[in-house]
């Protein structure tokens, strides 16, 4: 996600997305144990995403 992005964002998105991504992840997990998976720079794609939803959440949280 863009800077842009998150101005956009709301607390409730965030969290949706969150959970999206953890879902992603999950299946990304499962794709590379059985072989399916031909991206793996997705996984530290979602990772970083993840990373920043969770950093927007807490910040948002204390402001």
């Amino acid at each position: 996600m863009k800077k842009s992005e998150f101005k956009k964002l709301t607390i409730d998105k965030a969290k949706k997305d969150l959970e999206k991504n953890k879902k992603d992840l999950f299946n990304l997990r499962f794709q590379q144990v059985n072989g399916q998976l031909t991206n793996t720079s997705k996984f530290n794609q979602i990772k970083k995403n993840i990373a920043k939803l969770l950093t927007f959440i807490e910040r948002k949280k204390s402001a």
